[in-house]
């Protein structure tokens, strides 16, 4: 053991080498794996359902000793390793791997067979227990009494050789104990040993229905059990799909667990649908409590709806009397110089302002953000006289409206409107600035940059157009742009908390750690309820190997994010127009965002206890990011490697098996990714250590 999970680390070491920089459009993950001393304080992982203790019986057998050569089979072998592998994993069955005994090839013997059903688990089994036994191999009718076929039957005298599949259910009805049974059998005629089928055949013995046995057979009375290279490379249907449904696959609720009805209705409805009709597996549902624990998989719960945003507090002072203000284009009241104006109970999410006085220019609109259960004060100078043209001022007006209502066909109505607007007047960059949010927000690009340049050009101080425009660059990738106009912004305005905010992300998407770090601290100074603020600052903490740091940094994330994020309307989306997240700017990601973000959280504490040796409180942390994207397999490799040095630390195989599946799935997900060949490695290493027990 000692020996191959040495060769393990060999693998790990090659695997845990920086990546290269991100492709345009890819998820960075920055995968650098450093140690250090300072340790972030231990976080329990949350803990699993209540999991009986669990016994298994795992038989394969490919070639027979005494069958002829057009009677041997091709697989069975592999399949009972890959049952035994989920079986023992904390990703699957959670049997610890001393209670799984295998009989595999010339190993599985009539006399052991009995050795093991009628002597060890009867010996070790209690009534509060889950057993499972799983066969695969051949299986014969002599004398309309069926047999499960051992390493050494022979074909003359199948009744002596034979293990009787009625006696296998007396056994496993009357003397093996335990509250939840489960029997798998992958044989050509395993079909014989279902409850269903006829109490004659069976002696009336295969069941104690009063102990909740599941049995779930490859197919049905004289149909055949078929393998072939096509399903994983060299499996039987049956059994390829039963771990496939182990694995999560089978998790119809997405609770993270796999219950007996479940898998009975994955495998028959894949098996049935791969064999094209002529292979169907058989499960009795009145012997078994349908939602008996099979696997239960940590990564495949799907996150609970978190609470809804506190509402939050918009202050309004002015500096003149008799100032009207518009909040997304509806009067809230007149502020007078001097005299603040509360308005408590506002929906968190981006906000437009205007504050208007006769004879004078309005001071906006400008885009604001109300953040949960933060007050926000917003300062309104009325300073010019009025000098645009009532048409262009009705048009713009009118679009504003429009562009409030926040969806497609209203855009669409809002940027004709301040198309007519800025004809009218050539020189009203709140017209050009709204036309290019208007077009970001209908995913025209192009033209929305025209619109944000022409702002710039007719008022080059007008900083909210540059933050918006900066914001579209960074949501396109443009980062060295996005940088160059939040500078100009932050330079000029150092109360721009937003602007430091995105400025905060750019540099840490172009790895400029100890800027973005400046930034982002400069953010959660003017705004600490800026949750994005202290995510890119838990980003760049942790590129520069200060684990401690980035982790109360993403715990603040966490903690100011956790709100249901479709109440918080457009925050943790978009902000004045922004995107969060590099890449993202489509339509698909507006409601994916948020979970990628938290996906991403969870991945840095995760990496970040890694570092400091805590491989245990690290899986906890992968597995919440899997939960938030299931789709990322930066995620499951990571998964992979902590559970890998939790298995060279403790010598576990439970979490050689887990880090096994972690590994394939990242396989599955991305097989292209520089990562994969070390994957590779330590599948092979693993399956090396896991066959040796």
């Amino acid at each position: 053991m000692r020996s191959l999970v040495f060769l393990l680390g060999l693998a790990l070491a090659a695997g845990a080498q920086q990546q290269p920089p991100a492709k345009e459009g890819q998820k960075q993950r920055d995968l650098k794996f450093e140690t250090e001393a300072n340790k972030p304080p231990v976080k329990q992982a949350a803990a699993p359902p209540q999991i009986p203790r669990s016994y298994a019986l795992v038989v394969g057998i490919a070639g027979y000793k005494n069958l002829p050569e057009n009677a041997q089979l091709s697989f069975p072998e592999r399949d009972a390793e890959s049952v035994y592998s989920i079986l023992i994993s904390p990703e699957g069955g959670n049997f610890r791997a001393e209670n799984v005994h295998r009989l595999i090839g010339p190993k599985a013997t009539l006399s052991n067979l009995r050795k093991e059903l009628e002597e060890w688990l009867p010996s070790v089994t209690k009534d509060d227990d889950r057993v499972l036994i799983y066969f695969a191999g051949h299986g014969f009718v002599f004398q309309n009494r069926a047999y499960l076929a051992p390493y050494d039957i022979t074909q003359d005298n199948i009744a002596a050789t034979g293990y009787p599949m009625d006696r296998l259910g007396e056994v496993f009805g009357t003397k093996i104990k335990g509250k939840w049974k489960v029997m798998l059998t992958d044989s050509c005629h395993s079909g014989a040993i279902t409850p269903a089928a006829d109490a004659a055949f069976i002696n009336g013995k295969l069941l104690d229905l009063n102990k909740n046995v599941f049995s779930l057979t490859a197919s049905r009375d004289r149909e055949r059990s078929y393998e072939s290279k096509e399903w994983g490379g060299g499996h039987g249907i049956f059994t390829y799909y039963v771990v496939k449904g182990l694995e999560g696959l089978a998790d119809e609720s997405q609770d993270g667990i796999v219950t007996a009805d479940e898998l009975a209705e994955y495998v028959r409805r894949n098996v049935r649908e791969a064999s094209g009709g002529q292979q169907n597996p058989t499960s009795d549902r009145g012997s078994f409590d349908s939602d008996m624990l099979l696997s239960y998989l940590p990564s495949g719960v799907t996150p609970g709806t978190p609470p809804p945003p506190k509402d939050g507090t918009l202050v309004l002072e002015a500096n003149m009397d008799g100032v009207e203000v518009f909040v997304n284009g509806r009067s809230v009241g007149v502020v007078d110089k001097g005299k603040s104006l509360r308005l408590p109970g506002l929906p968190p999410g981006t906000i437009t302002v205007k504050g208007v006085k006769m004879g004078y220019e309005p001071d906006g609109p400008r885009e604001e953000i109300i953040y949960p259960g933060t007050e926000s004060t917003v300062s309104i100078k009325i300073v010019i006289p009025r000098r645009r043209p009532k048409a262009a001022v009705e048009k713009f007006d009118d679009g504003l409206n429009h562009y409030n209502k926040g969806n497609q066909e209203e855009y669409k109505k809002a940027a004709a409107l301040f198309e007519q607007a800025l004809a009218a007047d050539a020189t009203y960059s709140q017209a050009a600035l709204y036309l290019g949010r208007t077009y970001d927000a209908l995913f025209q690009q192009e033209t929305a940059a025209t619109y944000y340049k022409k702002a710039i050009e007719i008022d080059p101080d007008y900083l909210e157009a540059r933050a918006s425009y900066g914001g579209m660059l960074l949501g396109l990738g443009s980062v060295d742009e996005a940088i160059r106009q939040f500078n100009v912004v932050t330079l000029r305005d150092k109360k721009n908390q937003l602007a430091f905010y995105l400025q905060a992300q750019a540099y840490r998407m172009k790895d400029m750690y100890a800027e973005s770090i400046e930034s982002a601290r400069r953010a959660i100074q003017l705004t600490p309820s800026n949750a994005e603020a202290h995510f890119w600052l838990a980003e760049s903490l942790r590129m520069s190997k200060k684990p401690a740091e980035s982790t109360a940094e993403y715990e603040s994330y966490l903690r100011l994010s956790d709100y249901d994020s479709k109440i918080g309307g457009k925050l943790n989306y978009y902000v004045a127009g922004f995107v969060f997240g590099m890449g993202k700017k489509k339509r698909a990601a507006q409601r994916d965002i948020w979970k990628d973000l938290r996906s991403m959280a969870y991945f840095g504490l995760c990496e970040n206890s890694k570092n400091s040796k805590q491989y245990a409180v690290a899986i906890g942390y992968c597995q919440k990011a899997i939960t938030y994207d299931p789709g990322d397999a930066f995620n499951y490799y990571l998964l992979a490697l902590n559970y890998s040095y939790e298995a060279q630390k403790t010598g576990s195989l439970e979490m050689l098996a887990a880090a096994r599946k972690s590994f394939v799935r990242m396989l599955d997900l991305n097989a292209e990714l520089d990562e994969a060949k070390f994957a590779r490695q330590n599948i092979a290493a693993i399956d090396k250590a896991l066959q040796a027990q």
